[in-house]
Formats: structure tokens, C-alpha cells, sequence
């Protein structure tokens, strides 16, 4: 795996609420915010970090299932009413299910080292309260096979995928020990979104955050081996950033003490039509993870803090054993010793994750890299206290499907 021929930066991160059940103000029987807030907001935090934002090169905008959950396409036409400079430049809109806004990233910092461009916006969006809850499963089902699996499938179709990924786990490890460490995941991710004021679950009043998450699954009411607790929630929002180059930062008017570095970065790529050969292991995640950390040339021992796609909990925990930072069947101890905790060895989704601050599924990605820069500028409303310059994310597609691991250090 080569490294970097170049230094790539990543700056002016910025993202909305997660907007769903948890806020407040969340009423669905009242209108909701349309995409266009979602975009005008999240462009203009972005912009505002920046002296001059007329000095973009290209444009990328992530999302998932807008033709479905809003009825509109040709979403790269958004790029130019969010940053004006964009109009008769070139702009693309990027879609690999949960995993879109890995893609965006991933494209932007392509862009920027195929020297095509110095400086690219890359934004990502979902809005998915428009139908109900299982309605939005069936449309999200199409981030899997949907000819081969979606007849035989959940009604909540992926929530049964992972479900089935926990059975294993359980059966393999244990579930008792297991489900702890699902329970723990779930405190943790609820209790660092109680410090991001954007997060979903920042209203969570709950005392006894642990013992909702032992609540047995109800398989009459849900699926067999998950609770209500163990999901990341239906959310609407955005995010966005800036991928430049040396050139293309200092163009922008962007202090290198602003932003954080790409040392190494992965797509990779699974068959969706075969099934997993072994369900409790993300093997396509493990594969991102070992091309980034080879190009960035860092072992997981450099590693401060990450920002993983724990879309259930169950995934968080086989994503730690995937990429190495636990050994297999020990994940759930690991959390439960307070390792993944803000102030454990191993800060992990300090934002709260998919869990806690929420999953509008095209923005995912692109929040998870803002959130890394804003931990390693020391900017995070719930600041890790890491003592190592590196940090890695994982946007995932699917069931595992596509997956891009960036790692990023202190500039």
C-alpha cells in the first residue's frame, strides 16, 4: 500500500442536530425541517470557519435514499445553492448505502490527490422521518440484497440482520457477557451524547442507562436478539467539511492548527449477493482497516481515538474485534472496563456514535471525520482527553458491504 505522495488536510467540520424521537422539539404530527435547512445549515457552519469560500475546486455530496425518503435526485444540483463558488464546476453525489459518506470522503481526498483539485467540499445529508419507522426499514433494506434476501428478510430488515450477527456472537462467546457489553455500548454512547448539544440523544434523562440496556429482546415486538436500546435511532441531518491540500488550505485562509491530516485511508468492498461466511466477523471492515493503517504505516498501539459505525451495538462491538483493537470474544470486557469510555485507553465515538447522536445515514461518515477533527484540534464539546496523535473511523454500508477506514493526525 503506497502512502500519501502529498499532504492532505481536513478542516471546518460542521454538522446539524439529529433530528428524531429523543429531541424535544421532535413533534411528528408537526412539519418538520426540510432537506434544504438541513444543507443550508451545515454549508454555512462550514463556510463560516473559512475566510475565503469562493475558493473551492469541486464539490461532493453524500446520501443514501433521498429518490425514496424525499423524492429527489440529481442532488449534486444542491452543491452550487450551498456554496455559491461551486456554479459550472464540477460536482458529483456519491451513494453506498450507510456508507455514502465514507465514499464522499474518500472521493474528496482522490480528487485532491489526482491533483484535480486543491480544496473540495464534501457534504452528506439523510432525511428519513418522512415515512414511519417500518416503512423506513423497508426502504433502507436496499443497502442489502433486495432481490435475494429482502423477501425472506425482517419486517425490520437490517435490525434482523444484526440480530442474527448477535445470535452468533452469543453462541460463540457467550450472551450473558455479551449482552452486558451491549448495555455498557449503549451507556456509554448515551452519556457522551448528553455533552453534544447536536446529538439526538442529548435530552436522555434516564437514571439507570444500563439496566435499559439488559432490557431482555422481545422478539414478538421486535427481532430475536436486540432491544429497542441496541438501535441507533431514525434521524434527519447533515454534515460537512473540507478535504484541501497545502495550497488549497492556505487558498481557503485555513490554519493548519485548525485542521488534522489524512495519514492513510481504504474503501473496500463486499459481494452483496453472498452471505457472510462467518457473522460475527466484519470482514470487509477488517480489510479497510488494514490497507489505511498500512499506508498511514501506524500500528493499532498509535491509535487515540475512534469513531466508529455502531448502527447497533452489537456492531460496535464486533467492529473493536474486526479491526484489532480487542481480541475475538473480548469486546464486550473491553467495554465493560471502561476502555472505550471518554477517559478509558481507548476514547471511543465520544460524540455519542450512531447511537447516541444519531444516524441520518448519508451524513454519517462525513460527521464521524468532524468529529475526529474536532477531538484532535481539542474543539469537541466532549473532549477526550487523548494522548496519541491518530484517530480512525469506520463508515460501513450495509451488512458490511462498503466500507471506508480514514485515519487522520494532529496537523
Amino acid at each position: 500500500m503506497k502512502k500519501l505522495h502529498k499532504k492532505i488536510y481536513v478542516a471546518a467540520g460542521y454538522y446539524t442536530v439529529s433530528f428524531g424521537s429523543g429531541r424535544k422539539e421532535f413533534n411528528p404530527r408537526k412539519p418538520m425541517p426540510a432537506f434544504e435547512t438541513y444543507l443550508a445549515e451545515t454549508a454555512k457552519g462550514t463556510l463560516s470557519q473559512v475566510k475565503n469560500p469562493d475558493a473551492f475546486d469541486e464539490g461532493v455530496i453524500a446520501n443514501f435514499m433521498a429518490g425514496r425518503f424525499i423524492k429527489q435526485g440529481n442532488l449534486a444540483g444542491f452543491l452550487p445553492n450551498m456554496v455559491p463558488c461551486l456554479k459550472h464546476k464540477p460536482c458529483i453525489r456519491v451513494e453506498g448505502a450507510c456508507g455514502s459518506g465514507g465514499l464522499g470522503l474518500a472521493t474528496g481526498i482522490k480528487a485532491v490527490l489526482a491533483e484535480q483539485a486543491e480544496s473540495v467540499f464534501v457534504a452528506g445529508f439523510e432525511v428519513q422521518n418522512t415515512v414511519k419507522a417500518v416503512y423506513g426499514a423497508d426502504i433502507l433494506a436496499g443497502a442489502g440484497y433486495h432481490g435475494g434476501e429482502r423477501k425472506a428478510g425482517h419486517a425490520f430488515f437490517f435490525p434482523g440482520v444484526f440480530s442474527d450477527r448477535a445470535g452468533a456472537y452469543y453462541q460463540k462467546h457467550g450472551a450473558e457477557l455479551a449482552r452486558r457489553g451491549m448495555a455498557k455500548w449503549f451507556e456509554i454512547a448515551i452519556t457522551n451524547a448528553r455533552k453534544n448539544k447536536r446529538a439526538q440523544e442529548f435530552h436522555n434523562a434516564e437514571k439507570d442507562l444500563f439496566a435499559l440496556g439488559m432490557m431482555p429482546p422481545n422478539p414478538k415486538a421486535f427481532v430475536e436478539h436486540l432491544n429497542f436500546f441496541d438501535c441507533s435511532k431514525v434521524s434527519d441531518g447533515a454534515a460537512s467539511l473540507v478535504i484541501a491540500s497545502e495550497e488549497g488550505l492556505a487558498r481557503l485562509g485555513v490554519s493548519e492548527h485548525d485542521a488534522v491530516e489524512v495519514a492513510g485511508f481504504a474503501s473496500a468492498e463486499g459481494n452483496i449477493t453472498e452471505k457472510p461466511y462467518d457473522l460475527t466477523d466484519l470482514d470487509t471492515t477488517a480489510a479497510a482497516g488494514q490497507r489505511a493503517l498500512q499506508m498511514a504505516g501506524l500500528r493499532h498501539g498509535d491509535i487515540g481515538t475512534l469513531e466508529l459505525h455502531d448502527c447497533f451495538t452489537i456492531t460496535g462491538l464486533l467492529a473493536l474485534e474486526s479491526l484489532g483493537f480487542a481480541d475475538r470474544g473480548t469486546a464486550a470486557q473491553f467495554v465493560l472496563d471502561g476502555h472505550t469510555a471518554t477517559d478509558g485507553k481507548l476514547p471511543t465515538n465520544s460524540s455519542g456514535g450512531l447511537v447516541g447522536y444519531g444516524h441520518p445515514t448519508g451524513a454519517s461518515g462525513v460527521r464521524q471525520l468532524v468529529d475526529l477533527q474536532l477531538q484532535l484540534t481539542g474543539k469537541a464539546e466532549n473532549q477526550a482527553p487523548i494522548k496519541k496523535d491518530h484517530g480512525l473511523m469506520i463508515s460501513m454500508g450495509g451488512n458490511d458491504r462498503t466500507v471506508t477506514c480514514v485515519i487522520v493526525k494532529r496537523a
